[in-house]
């Protein structure tokens, strides 16, 4: 192997790859895209959320629970419909996300220690929004109803003159503690996940369509009659985009925790070996879709069909879990669920090379696999 023609397929697919607009702007442009996307449009925070409040009951009690709605963060109360029509048709229209209806009677059921209910309206048609709005109602409502019966125990002590003084409120108490994420910040759960789709697409893409091109413009041939090897042309065709890959990962990582403020526990080069690792699988799909890619439009519309259905199955927006169970362990031959689980691990949870080290193997066997089934087959094609 001589590194010196090496170095020089490389300073050429670099000079190249510059000049051509539309590499360039692959290069660059789709990271900040998805960053941008990721960062300020993709939200599952719910806060500010309008509110409907249908008051039957007019007391005081009802007033106190309403401004505990509206003194937090997540609800706003914009509408107070005087009858059930009223209320309807907000939701109808969608003018409102939720209503809350408080029934007559509700401050005297309060008042002699009863049972009492309230109902909440949510717009389901987003299944997701609606069920964060339950969960954020329902501690709204435990903690006032909390605080109801301290009051009402202590008014009781006072009636009776402390007969009762070591009376304590029934009940248990829950006390939360969130790992890793506290303020549940979606966006701390997403962009560590852009850094997956980044590195792969930016690698896969440019690699397939930097060896196409040279058939599609006629110069292949022409490297092949020169004294340069398979395998020095292979790799001086994707060291160039691995290098790009790792740039913009850095990038990504870098504003990350400089724009969104996104929490970096961990290793920073471990998350960089992993990314090496990781580059293995895509640079090798990238030039086994050149192998069977006579043009550029080709070589896109393969890596579009092994992107979508990877990126679909690697837990960056929906959960594993949460999948039909052949379809689990269908994620378990996708290189890039492993990566999302290393760099969701090394951002979020600061874990090591001890826990993280399965995926670290997979994606080792993938790699190893996938990059030399390439070569092989990328060797073959050139003789």
């Amino acid at each position: 192997m001589n590194f010196e023609r090496i170095r020089e397929i490389i300073v050429k697919e670099l000079r190249q790859s510059f000049r051509e607009p539309r590499t360039r702007a692959l290069m660059f442009i789709p990271p900040i895209i998805q960053f941008l996307v990721f960062g300020f449009v993709v939200n599952l925070d719910v806060e500010r959320s309008k509110l409907a409040w249908y008051d039957q009951d007019n007391s005081p009690a009802s007033r106190e629970l309403r401004a505990s709605f509206e003194s937090s963060e997540y609800f706003i109360v914009t509408n107070t419909p005087s009858n059930p029509a009223e209320l309807q048709d907000l939701m109808d229209r969608e003018s409102v996300h939720s209503g809350v209806v408080v029934p007559p009677g509700f401050a005297e059921d309060l008042a002699r220690g009863r049972s009492t209910r309230i109902q909440m309206l949510v717009e389901g048609t987003n299944s997701n929004t609606a069920s964060i709005l339950v969960n954020y109602a329902s501690d709204i409502v435990r903690t006032y109803s909390s605080g109801r019966m301290v009051d009402l125990i202590t008014q009781k002590r006072m009636a009776r003159g402390g007969q009762i003084a070591k009376m304590q409120a029934p009940g248990i108490d829950l006390q939360q503690r969130v790992w890793f994420n506290p303020e549940l910040k979606s966006r701390n759960y997403f962009i560590p996940g852009v850094a997956v789709n980044i590195i792969t697409i930016v690698t896969l893409m440019l690699t397939a369509m930097a060896i196409v091109r040279e058939k599609e413009i006629g110069t292949m041939e022409q490297l092949m009659v020169t004294p340069i090897k398979p395998i020095e042309l292979m790799l001086g065709k994707t060291l160039p985009f691995a290098v790009v890959g790792l740039f913009d990962l850095t990038l990504i990582v870098i504003l990350g925790i400089l724009v969104f403020r996104i929490p970096f526990a961990g290793n920073a080069f471990l998350l960089l070996g992993a990314s090496i690792l990781f580059l293995f699988t895509t640079l090798g799909v990238g030039i086994l879709i050149s192998t069977v890619s006579n043009t550029q439009q080709q070589a896109n519309l393969s890596t579009f069909f092994f992107f979508q259905p990877a990126f679909m199955l690697s837990g960056f927006a929906f959960p594993i879990r949460s999948m039909p169970e052949p379809v689990q362990w269908l994620t378990m031959v996708n290189p890039l669920r492993y990566f999302v689980e290393i760099c969701r691990g090394v951002f979020l949870k600061g874990s090591g090379f001890d826990v993280l080290w399965p995926q670290f193997a997979a994606l080792a066997v993938f790699g190893f696999c996938i990059i030399t089934f390439s070569a092989l087959r990328f060797h073959k094609r050139l003789d």
